[in-house]
């Protein structure tokens, strides 16, 4: 059995010694190599002096170097803290002080960051990929094999911040036995998203759950070959898909919305089986158009960080539904609840509520806001199940609008907006109000050569939505803040006071 998640590697080593595990740019590694890395990372991070239980930082873009740290750092019974690779200095320094990590590991992309976050002695020692500066040490330079550690699936692996909807980045503990049971959760479906042959595109950051422990994990665990991207450019990748004889492309709303005009598509995706999406809504034209142009259809999951990160997909019905998220996945409970506690009248509206052996352990360091004593943990998130029982998102409970005492959702207010053919992307926030307590403002941007005329956008959407629920402010922008994976960055729009 395996208890600690670094046993996946060793294991597919094991069983694959020689199959291709990591394809960056011109290097291919096999599963025999990747072993080999993960043991030297966790035997460097154990001469160091670090002990079981300490953090580690990870600042590094998708590279094989990130694949060995991170699991070299649960082998060596330490906590992973992967950091956005975007932070800026005070946010480095934010996670770095609040994990207590006493290692940082990073590459040059991040070393501006992270040398003004820790600028000497007496902080995280400082681990880099590339040539060292006075006081680091080379990542390149660890040898051996690592002191055995025998593991606690309970034992803390992952320390991973959400960015939240205001406020400081809280940190979500994932132990072993959340991140393992999670990826067999997916795995224990009728048709798997990885399996043995397949060859999976990644080009979502590793610091991000969905790759982290819902694309890397998943294919260590089925001994399969990842072709890793450090940035996305839709040209380029798609000349990886050829090139590579991709077969499984899990993705994000912005990576299809860039490929949907890129001509020669179905092509390209000649030797994919399997499109998947998740992180942030999909709209249903973009399905549409992937769907059209590739003949494939594009799954939509549902999943969050606290979940490691899976909750629900269109994968368990078999089928991809435009506007839903689909069902839970195997070994994971989940119940609609509304404003009090009672389950949600069928067809309405209610929190999503889920229970597995995936949920994380509370917040750090304390486990605060973590599942109930019966182990059920409340999302945030909003959605009511169709008449086939499948889940519908309607918005984040934490972003509820309440006007005059009436519930207003952002996203149906969003899909009202975008179905405005002059409208390529809307965000709505709730603004203080003197009378109704709470108002709709919408941001709004123009799709490429259209003028908008917001008095034609509220026209339009008064045909769509109740009088309440319409903006009282439209604001036309270049462009929204979005995070790494797609979601639009509402709390930055908040605070811009735009």
């Amino acid at each position: 059995m395996v208890t600690n998640l670094a046993d996946l590697v060793a294991d597919a080593a094991a069983e694959r010694p020689a199959h291709p595990a990591l394809v960056v740019g011109d290097r291919t590694l096999t599963w025999s190599q990747v072993e080999a890395s993960v043991d030297m990372a966790a035997a460097g991070f154990q001469g160091l002096g670090l002990r079981p239980g300490d953090r580690v930082a990870l600042v590094l873009v998708n590279s094989a170097e990130f694949v060995a740290a991170y699991f070299g750092a649960l082998r060596a019974g330490l906590v992973a803290v992967p950091v956005n690779t975007g932070s800026t200095q005070p946010e480095v320094e934010f996670v770095l002080g609040d994990s207590g990590a006493r290692a940082v590991v990073f590459d040059r992309t991040s070393a501006a960051a992270v040398r003004g976050a820790v600028p000497g002695a007496g902080g995280p020692i400082r681990v880099v990929v590339g040539a060292p500066a006075p006081g680091e040490v080379a990542f390149g330079s660890f040898t051996g094999g690592a002191r055995v550690h025998e593991t606690d699936p309970e034992s803390l692996a992952l320390l991973i911040y959400t960015s939240g909807t205001s406020g400081r980045p809280k940190g979500a503990m994932l132990t072993h036995r959340a991140l393992r049971a999670s990826v067999d959760q997916v795995h224990a479906l009728a048709n798997p998203p990885v399996t043995a042959g397949d060859v999976v595109l990644l080009v979502l950051p590793l610091f991000h759950i969905y790759a982290l422990n819902g694309t890397l994990a998943a294919v260590a665990r089925s001994a399969a070959t990842l072709v890793l991207l450090d940035r996305f450019d839709p040209i380029e990748t798609l000349e990886a898909v050829r090139r590579h004889r991709v077969t499984n492309i899990p993705g994000a709303p912005p990576m299809f919305v860039a490929w949907s005009t890129e001509p020669g598509l179905r092509e390209a995706f000649e030797t994919v089986r399997l499109l998947m999406t998740g992180a942030a809504p999909m709209p249903a034209a973009v399905l549409e158009q992937i769907s059209t142009a590739t003949g494939l259809p594009v799954f939509e999951g549902y999943g969050l960080t606290e979940a490691a990160p899976g909750v629900s997909s269109t994968l368990v019905g078999g089928r991809a539904k435009p506007g839903s998220v689909g069902r839970a996945l195997p070994g994971v409970e989940l119940r609609l609840v509304d404003d009090h506690g009672e389950a949600a009248e069928e067809g309405d509206p209610g929190e999503i509520c889920i229970r597995g052996d995936n949920l994380f352990s509370g917040y750090w360091p304390d486990g605060a806001g973590g599942p109930d004593a019966d182990g059920w943990y409340a999302t945030g998130d909003v959605a009511y199940e169709d008449d086939e029982g499948d889940l519908v998102l309607v918005d984040r409970r934490k972003e509820l609008i309440i006007v005059s005492g009436f519930n207003v959702y952002p996203r149906e207010v969003e899909d009202a907006l975008v179905s405005h053919p002059s409208v390529a992307e809307a965000a709505v926030v709730g603004v203080p109000h003197p009378y109704t307590g709470e108002a709709v403002k919408a941001y709004v941007v123009a799709r490429p050569g259209a003028n908008i005329s917001t008095d034609e956008l509220t026209e339009h959407v008064a045909g769509r939505l109740a009088r309440f629920k319409l903006p009282t402010i439209v604001q036309v922008v270049e462009q929204l803040p979005h995070s790494a994976t797609g979601k639009v960055a509402k709390g930055r729009l908040r605070e811009s006071g735009q």
